[in-house]
């Protein structure tokens, strides 16, 4: 009885996965940069039209994105998503950072569901609002 369950349930996994591809399976199993940052430079809370939120934290060195970190209550989709647009950004400068666009989540995950992409969407608005918050902060500093 047990292995029949398991052989189940490996088959349902199975019929889930086939559609995605290799990197969004791996993205799957191993997301990145889930967590919170202490004393961040900045932090950002933005809810999608989908009703699914993405807080994000990061910290910047040298110009440069040196932490991210990113906490979700949404669907697996918007999880992979933000993982890897904070994946990409860690280490890159702003500028850099800006480059990161929904086609490009898209592409590397060989085609998201279109009912999905409203996740890479805001995976990258939740970014470009991190980045704001920390310039704002510059301005307001006087830096």
């Amino acid at each position: 009885m047990a292995q029949e369950s398991d052989d189940l349930a490996r088959e349902l996994q199975d019929s889930v996965l086939e559609d995605l591809s290799e990197n969004f399976i791996s993205e799957v199993f191993d997301p990145q940069n889930i967590g919170k940052i202490d004393n961040p430079d900045s932090y950002v809370s933005f809810t999608g039209v989908c009703g699914d939120t993405i807080e994000m934290w990061l910290n910047i060195a040298d110009g440069k994105i040196s932490d991210i970190k990113f906490m979700t209550d949404g669907c697996g989709f918007t999880i992979v998503c933000a993982s890897y647009v904070t994946r990409t950004a860690k280490g890159k400068t702003i500028a850099e950072a800006l480059q990161i666009k929904l086609e490009d989540i898209d592409k590397y995950f060989e085609g998201l569901p279109e009912d999905h992409k409203h996740c890479a969407k805001l995976s990258v608005l939740t970014l470009e609002a991190a980045i704001e918050n920390y310039r704002s902060k510059l301005k307001k500093d006087g830096k």
